[in-house]
């Protein structure tokens, strides 16, 4: 905390610098215009009337001169003063950062992570390296990822880059509002889109439907030509089709100013960048966000419970409660967002399930876990915990979600 509090001291005095700074500058410029502005109607004056440069009004200019030099010379040294106490930030920081590491970084980590992670280093290394560099393709970073690829000596397949290429091209193509690039690559994947129940096809043709729109009167032939690419669409879209040829009656009278003027709106490129980018995902198996940054942002919200977890562990002594550092001791809410495949908890014992303890279900449909089921076995049987029936316990079968 004593670093943090050294860091937000160095801040505050740069912005009251910046501050200070900012109001003197403003007022030293506005006094030197004003004592210009001065200087050059007296000039005026004096040309108007034809009588030759005096030599009081010789001095003045020199000494405005002169004026005008100290003025910016002490602006400049004022500047320079606050570049060093930007630059005192950021040491501040760096000093800040690096004792906390070392104090408490690698141990509180090394304590909540388990020791299976730092195995075989040269594994891991590699593995690490290909999550940065599969998030850089992904990211459309190519010149980042292939210089990765050479310096960690990383050998990347053709195949595995193929599909991030060819959709970091359609995606700055859209950026640019081109949508030849991705129509063609929606109609060659046409079945397989349909397959998904994807619109993305459809939302294409409508958006270049929609450009025509914007062209005008002058477009309106081309517009009504265009719209037989809606056919195949007509049945699922017919609400939106109807739309769309309803605003060719204002055509004449401007888009913008109708009840139409949504279809302009320029949300529309936004919006057909990300069904592009999930439905092509989807159709390659790529996920939408890449494992590196879903893995990250998990950690920074996990990373702080666990450590609060850990200190309240050894502060109470209990050391016994958390030994298995591959089964977490609470839920963490991570969001619906990093939801990948069903849980199921065991109602008796309340743990997650996991390969080891896999999901039982008995005969009378009633499902625990198999750790539960063993402590409940009896002489042999088994007498469900919800229901008076007793069973074989060899007859539970394991289920899979």
């Amino acid at each position: 905390m004593e670093q943090c509090a050294c860091v937000e001291r160095e801040l505050d005095k740069v912005l009251q610098k910046f501050l200070t700074y900012g109001q003197h500058c403003e007022r030293s410029l506005e006094e030197l215009l004003h004592y210009v502005g001065q200087l050059r109607a007296e000039l005026a004056s004096a040309a108007l009337q034809g009588t030759p440069l005096s030599a009081t009004l010789s001095l003045v200019m020199s000494q405005c001169c002169r004026k005008i030099k100290d003025t910016v010379q002490k602006l400049a040294s004022d500047h320079k003063d606050i570049h060093s106490s930007v630059s005192r930030v950021g040491k501040a920081i760096d000093r800040a950062l690096s004792l906390l590491l070392r104090q408490n970084f690698d141990s509180e980590i090394c304590g909540v992570v388990s020791d299976a992670v730092w195995d075989a280093r040269e594994q891991q290394q590699q593995i690490l390296q290909m999550a940065i560099v599969e998030h850089l393709y992904q990211q459309g970073m190519l010149s980042v990822a292939e210089e990765l690829c050479q310096e960690s000596t990383l050998n990347v397949d053709l195949d595995f880059k193929q599909p991030f290429l060819e959709l970091n091209r359609i995606l700055e193509a859209l950026h640019e509002q081109d949508l030849g690039p991705a129509l063609e690559w929606a109609v060659s994947h046409r079945q397989r889109l349909l397959e998904l129940n994807s619109s993305l096809e459809f939302k294409l043709h409508r958006l270049h439907f929609i450009r025509l729109l914007a062209g005008g009167p002058a477009k309106q032939l081309e517009a009504l030509s265009y719209a037989r690419h809606f056919q195949p669409f007509a049945r699922l879209h017919q609400r939106e089709i109807q739309v769309m040829m309803g605003s060719l009656v204002y055509l004449r009278l401007g888009l913008e100013k109708s009840p139409y003027c949504h279809l302009l709106d320029s949300s529309h490129w936004a919006e057909i960048c990300e069904t592009f980018t999930r439905d092509a995902c989807s159709l390659l198996g790529l996920s939408v966000e890449s494992p590196l940054s879903v893995s990250f942002a998990s950690g920074c919200v996990a990373l702080p419970v666990l450590m609060n977890i850990k200190a309240v562990i050894e502060q109470r002594q209990c050391t016994g409660v958390w030994n298995h550092k591959d089964e977490l001791p609470i839920e963490i809410e991570l969001g619906m967002k990093c939801w990948y495949h069903s849980v199921f908890a065991c109602p008796i014992l309340r743990q997650q399930t996991s390969d080891s303890n896999p999901p039982i279900k008995l005969i009378c449909g009633h499902v625990i876990s198999r750790d539960a089921l063993n402590k409940l076995i009896n002489g042999g049987k088994l007498k469900c915990p919800y229901c008076p029936m007793e069973q074989n316990p060899a007859d539970g079968k394991r289920i899979i979600f």
